[in-house]
């Protein structure tokens, strides 16, 4: 899509050059705008996914948490929850805080118990993760008396 907006972006600007429009020229800049946004877009997607398991693997073994997180994701698809919560601390020792939210949400899925999991929601929610400290306000699953403030 970013390639075809740069394409269209050409067409209408030397349009508007060879037609002394200025109109064109400022929708034609707009369009630039949108199609190299798209194209930044589309690189910074890129480099978030992987692949194959194997790249992942790669990136994980060079201290990448997004890739320690997406091999634990697959671990706990495959059942390997012991796995998954391995990787997952080792995520959360490099400092990452969705590492540190998915560690209770393991806790909460395999105890059943959120009680279990609220040390790791506590750690997420004072380093600022959002679902984190919306489980702290007063009233809320683990605040609902309103006494144990983050």
């Amino acid at each position: 899509m970013a390639i075809f907006l740069l394409l269209v972006a050409a067409g209408v600007s030397i349009t508007g050059l060879i037609s002394d429009n200025d109109g064109l020229l400022k929708v034609g800049w707009v369009i630039w705008a949108f199609g190299l946004l798209g194209l930044l877009l589309r690189k910074l997607r890129g480099k978030r996914k992987f692949r194959t398991v194997e790249e992942a693997q790669t990136a994980a073994d060079a201290g990448n948490t997004h890739a320690l997180r997406s091999l634990a994701s697959v671990a706990k698809l495959n059942g390997d929850l012991v796995e998954c919560e391995r990787l997952l601390l080792l995520a959360v020792d490099k400092g990452d805080v969705e590492a540190m939210w998915d560690m209770g949400r393991l806790y909460d899925l395999r105890d059943g118990d959120l009680v279990a999991a609220e040390p790791w929601f506590r750690m997420a929610a004072e380093h600022g993760h959002f679902f984190a400290k919306r489980l702290f306000r007063s009233g809320h699953a683990l605040n609902m008396d309103g006494t144990t403030p983050l």
